[in-house]
């Protein structure tokens, strides 16, 4: 199928390329590179639009209806997105091969969901949720083609088409693959992202609606690291390994997959629209959501590396969460008193395996179902320069008591500073395969059902937003019950475990540019400190991202923009999580410090037109600065190694 696919997305851009009748300037940032006037010709633009096409027209939304305008600049931040996740990844420690997993230097517990997450979370970063999806309107066809390159045979692309049919009409497909080999013997990813949107008005704009359609798989071939024996091999730089695939790990017959299906309807009937900017607005809307979800480990034959077996051979373990969501909300938009959004919702989850688990006469049972029945409330509203933003949920009927709170103010106080302050509180259960999990492995069979209590986090933080000063945000933390998979040092075993003492975490972070005529410095520093007397929750006391680099135009007309530097990233020393393949989770342990290197890789961007291209030579000092550097405990991180690549925006 995924063949197919890229045929016919290759397609749609010869298509594209052959009917191109001429493109606009898209940078606002970068007026020098472009006419800001430039438009399409009226032949390809759709009815309903202005007759000349300007950036300004290509929109694309949120869930939540948050506008933005589609963006083709180079900037900085732009090359920090410029990855497998396509987002900036700063606090996350990628493991040696792209779609392997990252170790987390950091963490967020401002949660806003009233129910379990599924497992196999480390399958779970490029796993896109209904909030990730995007929607368009475009005057004329958007195409946008993403390529990298990967590590030995493979590579990754993103490929996005979307077209309006009308002003009222447009949809999407997007289709993203990745294929890396890796470095290692048998750490091979093979992934697709599979997206279909669509969104619909009336001309009256009385009725509204967005769906999409996702279909995602997530493969990755597993062999649990390096031996105990090969480390010093790896440490010293021994030259006999510096080709690594020479090196022979725990196992090399064993791969997780994640797969998943959505499909989503998010529709909006206006009963009264407001006709002036002091009148009031009525509306009701409706969202249907089905998902389907698995995760499966597949292993030839057993390995003592996860202990005793029920089965020598053909190990399969396989989970499955089946969860339709649907929800009605009714909305009330005054000018006076604010907008107000109340909503009920239903949730009927079934999750769980096809048989039940008998290990020294204790049942472990198969299945978590539960019919639920949610309210919310959403309240905004702005008085001056004061902006609030309150949000709370909770489940009134059903097994799981959770519920959340989130409060957000901020403060215009000038043109370039902001002030921004958010509460945030939350009580849900763990996570699905903490409370629940089956396995041929004897040591991964659990149920915690009972036993593990709601976990409960206090959030509270402020943020100081300035361009021409500094970003400056504080954030505390407070965490009861806190559920996670940790080494037993006992068992010899990764189990799950609750926390029933209080765990503090205090976060600071520094976001400064510094400029000097072409030149910059660009620092995101972040300070963390933990107070957990159980050595449960471990990260870095400092994470630091700082480039140094060039920006100029070139050629006449300023047809080339150019910007080349080199970015250093670094933590401190600590008790890094290490990596569990049969479950695709990071789990906590205090046996291995890792840290402590530096990781300078050096760029060079380009922009031509609305075609930007990336080049980057990533860990250029791994050779000189000492073999020391790991993602996860026996999972060294990636050496050095240059990567090429590009997006490119075609307008019909």
């Amino acid at each position: 199928m995924k063949k197919y696919i890229i045929v016919l997305l290759c397609l749609l851009f010869a298509v594209n390329q052959v009917i191109a009748q001429k493109t606009i300037a898209l940078d606002k940032n970068q007026s020098k590179q472009f006419d800001q006037n430039d438009s399409l010709s009226k032949k390809n633009k759709v009815k309903g639009f202005k007759d000349k096409a300007s950036i300004e027209q290509y929109k694309l939304f949120g869930v939540n209806g948050n506008e933005s305008i589609v963006d083709t600049s180079l900037t900085l931040q732009k090359a920090y997105k410029f990855n497998y996740l396509r987002k900036d990844n700063f606090g996350l420690m990628p493991l040696a091969n792209i779609g392997q997993g990252y170790n987390q230097l950091t963490r967020d517990f401002n949660h806003r969901h009233v129910l379990p997450q599924f497992g196999a979370r480390a399958r779970h970063f490029n796993y896109m949720e209904a909030e990730d999806t995007k929607y368009y309107e475009v005057p004329t066809p958007l195409t946008e083609l993403f390529f990298k390159t990967a590590f030995k045979q493979g590579q990754l692309l993103d490929a996005f088409f979307t077209v309006n049919t009308s002003k009222q009409f447009n949809f999407s497909i997007a289709y993203k693959g990745l294929r890396s080999l890796g470095n290692y013997q048998h750490v091979l990813t093979s992934t697709g992202n599979l997206r279909f949107t669509t969104n619909f008005k009336t001309k009256n704009q009385k009725y509204s609606f967005k769906a999409h359609i996702t279909t995602q798989d997530l493969l990755n071939q597993e062999n649990g690291g390096l031996r105990a024996e090969d480390l010093e091999n790896f440490n010293s730089g021994n030259e006999d390994f510096i080709d690594r695939a020479v090196f022979d790990p725990n196992f090399q017959n064993a791969e997780n997959i994640l797969v998943g299906k959505r499909f989503y309807l998010n529709q909006q009937y206006n009963i009264k629209t407001a006709k002036d900017s002091l009148d009031s607005s009525l509306s009701i809307k409706n969202i249907i959501s089905f998902e389907d979800k698995y995760y499966q480990f597949d292993q030839t034959s057993s390995e003592d590396f996860f202990g005793e077996s029920f089965n020598q051979s053909n190990i399969r373990d396989r989970v499955t969460l089946e969860n339709f969501e649907t929800s009605v909300f009714v909305n009330y938009k005054n000018v006076f008193l604010g907008d107000l959004n109340l909503g009920v919702g239903y949730n009927d989850i079934n999750y769980g395996y096809d048989k039940v688990t008998l290990i020294n006469n204790i049942q472990i049972p198969n299945r978590i179902q539960d019919q639920l029945v949610n309210l919310g409330v959403n309240y905004i509203n702005q008085i001056g320069k004061i902006n609030f933003d309150f949000e709370f949920k909770t489940n009134i009927y059903g097994d799981f008591d959770s519920s959340f709170f989130n409060g957000k103010a901020s403060y215009q106080y000038s043109d370039d500073i902001k002030l921004i302050g958010n509460v945030n509180a939350n009580t849900n259960a763990a996570n699905y395969n903490l409370l629940l999990y089956q396995s041929d492995y004897i040591n991964y069979n659990w149920n915690n059902t009972e036993s593990f209590k709601n976990e409960k986090t206090k959030n509270v933080g402020f943020k100081f937003e300035s361009q021409k000063l500094v970003s400056l945000s504080v954030q505390y933390s407070n965490l009861d019950n806190f559920s996670l998979f940790r080494f037993n040092e006992d068992l010899n075993a990764i189990k799950p475990t609750q926390i029933d003492q209080s765990i503090s975490l205090l976060k600071v972070k520094l976001e400064k540019e510094i400029k000097l005529g072409k030149f910059a410095l660009d620092n995101t520093i972040l300070y963390q400190r933990v107070y957990d007397n159980s050595n449960s929750l471990n990260l870095p006391e400092l994470v630091t991202r700082n480039t140094f680099y060039y920006s100029n135009h070139f050629f006449k007309n300023d047809a080339l923009f150019l910007q080349t530097g080199i970015t250093f990233n670094y933590f401190t020393k600590y008790y890094m999580d290490g990596y569990d393949p049969l479950l695709a989770e990071f789990y906590t342990q205090n046996r291995v410090m890792l840290g402590d290197f530096p990781r300078l890789d050096f760029f060079i961007n380009a922009k031509v037109r609305q075609t930007r291209i990336y080049l980057k030579a990533e860990h250029l000092n791994a050779s000189f600065t000492g073999y020391d550097y790991f993602s996860a405990p026996n999972n060294p991180y990636r050496d050095f190694n240059i990567r090429f690549g590009i997006v490119w925006n075609f307008f019909l």
